[in-house]
């Protein structure tokens, strides 16, 4: 076992995990790779509840209490799923506490069907950190053309965001303008700015997903020579756009006020092609004050064999750039495939909604108790 997660998180890298479960919390689990594997945070969204919570382990006295009270499948999901993060944002405080609030943070999201409604997604995120109630919790809101205005409010009202499905380059700079019109609107309601944290979801390994399937009906030797490029520049395209905005004179003026920059997130960093190195998306995406967050079979394979070498973003810009410019002039559409993947992204967690509606309304009959 190499110390390839020392060595990521020594670059100004965050190893955040990409799961939670009740029984990774009751076990010690989510302890012990805080302790072993540099770990500093965790991210959950829609398919992981879903998993969780349908693999049974560790809820079952509290769906039957839920049960018993006849509360709405809605209302027992959100119990269930605010206790884990609030469990989990109580292991990680220590590290919330040491790092000064940068890290020790537990994402949760709101609903996923709330994605094009801007108003029902601001009063479920002030909810969501009213009933987690920790303070290193962050509200994940997606990046949708009503998410944005969203992302604004809340944070103007000092609740911190993971701003999730993150695709396309002119998306993701939205969202680093949202991120500081709600920090210019606190700063102008006198709220401390420092206790404001943000990241913002860079999705990478569906990227490839998409592009590749179009380079593999193409075909030709110059198509299958750009597989598995697509993504990294486009990550390492969005570290540049990073840069530009926190070094603007816009960002200037709320760092004076104490304002923190919104870090890029690495998400969605397994690797969905066997042709591709396991470790990929952590190997080639190394760079100061970024998160990484990573599934876990990701990251035992970056403990074991990740070849981390340093910076691998920075100097890359104009490789990146090429890259993409050869696969739009092959005719392949770059916003039809980040608006693909971002309807997809929406749904996909649409769907893992439902089921885990499904599941847990089944589970809450299967329990409630006989009437009297």
């Amino acid at each position: 076992m190499t110390d390839a997660l020392k060595r990521l998180s020594d670059e100004g890298v965050a190893i955040w995990l990409d799961d939670l479960s009740r029984k990774r919390i009751t076990s010690g689990n989510l302890a012990e790779l805080i302790d072993q594997q540099h770990v500093v945070g965790v991210t959950t969204n829609p398919s992981i509840f879903q998993k969780a919570i349908s693999a049974g382990d560790g809820y079952e006295q509290q769906l039957a209490d839920l049960a018993a009270r006849k509360v709405t499948v809605e209302e027992a999901i959100r119990m269930i799923t605010t206790a884990d993060v609030r469990d989990a944002a109580d292991i990680l405080r220590p590290v919330f506490d040491a790092t000064g609030g940068q890290d020790g943070r537990v994402s949760i999201e709101v609903d996923p069907r709330l994605a094009h409604h801007t108003t029902p997604t601001i009063a479920e995120a002030k909810q969501l950190a009213w009933l987690v109630d920790r303070p290193n919790t962050l509200i994940k809101i997606p990046a949708t053309k009503a998410g944005l205005p969203a992302i604004t409010e809340v944070i103007g009202l000092g609740i911190s965001v993971n701003v999730t499905l993150i695709f396309s380059l002119e998306r993701y700079r939205e969202v680093m303008d949202a991120y500081l019109a709600g920090l210019e609107k606190a700063k102008a309601a006198g709220l401390d700015l420092s206790l404001i944290r943000s990241v913002a979801s860079f999705f990478v390994s569906r990227v490839d997903t998409e592009i590749d399937k179009r380079l593999e009906k193409l075909g030709t030797d110059e198509a299958k020579a750009l597989k598995g490029k697509a993504a990294l520049a486009n990550a390492r395209l969005a570290y540049e756009a990073y840069e530009e905005v926190f070094s603007s004179d816009r960002w200037a003026a709320l760092d004076k006020a104490g304002a923190n920059k919104q870090r890029p997130l690495w998400a969605s960093t397994g690797v969905k092609d066997p042709a591709f190195k396991d470790t990929l998306y952590v190997d080639e995406l190394v760079a100061p004050g970024t998160v990484n967050t990573m599934p876990e079979a990701t990251l035992e394979a970056a403990a074991d064999h990740g070849a981390i070498t340093g910076d691998t973003v920075r100097g890359t810009y104009d490789a990146a750039r090429a890259d993409l410019e050869a696969i739009g002039k092959l005719g392949i559409s770059y916003d039809d495939v980040v608006k693909v993947l971002e309807d997809e992204g929406v749904e996909k967690f649409e769907a893992s909604w439902n089921d885990l509606l499904k599941s847990t309304e089944a589970e809450l009959e299967r329990l409630a108790p006989s009437e009297g």
